[in-house]
């Protein structure tokens, strides 16, 4: 297939839309419009920004900007008395609202300028429907900047790669980024970011691509066997479950002490009803993680019969996690736990064993003091724990 781009001088000011929906006027100096015999594949802007700008676009995250998607960092720092040049690109999605306006270059160009002149509150005009493909500045003698994953994975890449013959042109893109993005030092993105980028690759070429969002995943897993960091280390998707464990309560702002000479941190949880110690470990080997709330009352030798009733009635029907009552001396947990042998842990798995493990001991914990300190019997207390109107949901504890 022929690739057909043509490139429209605009040298005019055009106004664009932030997240939250406030008017910013930039220059736009050049539209881009790139098609195949099938039609309009890409649509490109340059725009000329002043450094105060582009430090707002680093800040705010705008057209799907983020620090983890460059390639390369910048040799020199941009300086502020010159103009920054970015490219974006529109999203997909968008490219029918165009070729339904028009259907040569020109008269999309027109459409366009005319658009954003009569309704510049258009969808089309919002920066988070583009995306940043690679952002210059001309210094004297040197070209200062970087590409993103964007510019990598872009209609017009990966046309290129189909029509050279290669069945995978998504892979080769995404090995090539990977490889210069591990090189330069720039895999230190948290567990968290990398899952969020991960969601935005695979909605970004489900429309685009051929490949489903299971087998992109595959390609995915496939590159992380490939990469490791400067020390020779596995780094992004391939990290080890106790480096993925500490990222997690890194990145969720949680105090933690690490156990010395073992995989385990504990930490502090201050519930609704209560305060207690918690744990989590990483079972390399079995490639599992495990976490732990510990009640903050023991239980008496005559009172863990009662107690085990209690705890029998809690546990029926529980989905995910249980508790658990150490008979020898009465310690009672709450236990939740995964194993991702042949997957991979990710921030949102974690988050949903610990939110949901502490969740529970705070629900449960008055109906333990009861049982044990109070002589309620075990059905009773039951019974005001687990009423109809109950609101036991993750988004009550986390709040």
């Amino acid at each position: 297939m022929k690739i057909e781009t043509k490139r429209h001088d605009l040298n005019r000011e055009v106004t664009l839309r932030d997240r939250s929906n406030s008017p910013f006027k930039t220059l736009a100096s050049k539209l881009t419009l790139i098609k195949l015999e099938v039609g309009l594949i890409e649509c490109r802007l340059t725009l000329q920004v002043p450094i105060n700008l582009y430090q707002q676009i680093e800040t705010e995250s705008l057209f799907s900007f983020r620090h983890e998607i460059r390639n390369l960092p910048s040799v020199m720092e941009f300086l502020p008395e010159i103009g920054i040049q970015i490219e974006i690109a529109l999203q997909p999605s968008f490219l029918t609202e165009l070729m339904n306006r028009a259907t040569d270059p020109e008269g999309i160009t027109t459409y366009f300028l005319h658009l954003n002149q009569e309704q510049p509150t258009h969808p089309l005009f919002f920066t988070e429907n583009w995306l940043l493909l690679s952002v210059t500045q001309n210094q004297e003698r040197t070209l200062v900047g970087y590409r993103t994953l964007w510019d990598y994975l872009s209609p017009v890449t990966l046309a290129q790669g189909e029509t050279s013959g290669a069945e995978e042109p998504s892979f080769d893109a995404l090995t090539q980024f990977f490889k210069e993005w591990s090189q330069n030092k720039l895999s230190t993105a948290t567990e968290k970011a990398q899952s969020e980028i991960l969601n935005e690759i695979t909605n970004f070429l489900e429309g685009v691509v051929n490949v489903s969002r299971e087998e992109f995943t595959k390609l995915l897993q496939d590159i992380d066997l490939q990469i490791t960091d400067s020390k020779g280390k596995p780094s992004l998707f391939n990290q080890s479950i106790e480096q993925q464990m500490l990222d997690f309560f890194i990145e969720d702002d949680w105090s933690f002490t690490k156990l010395s000479g073992e995989p385990t941190l504990q930490l502090a949880f201050q519930g609704k009803n209560g305060a207690w110690h918690c744990y989590a470990k990483a079972k390399e080997e079995n490639q599992q993680f495990v976490f732990y709330s510990i009640c903050p009352i023991s239980t008496p030798e005559e009172k863990r019969g009662s107690l085990v009733e209690f705890l029998t009635r809690a546990n029926y029907a529980m989905i995910l996690g249980n508790f658990e009552l150490d008979y020898n001396d009465g310690e009672v947990r709450y236990k939740t736990s995964i194993d991702v042998e042949g997957d991979r842990l990710t921030f949102a798995l974690i988050k949903r064993l610990v939110y949901t493990n502490v969740m529970m001991m705070d629900i449960y914990l008055p109906g333990i003091i009861s049982v044990v300190q109070d002589d309620a019997s075990p059905a009773e207390a039951i019974r005001s724990i687990e009423q109809p109107d109950t609101n036991i949901t993750l988004e009550a504890i986390e709040s």
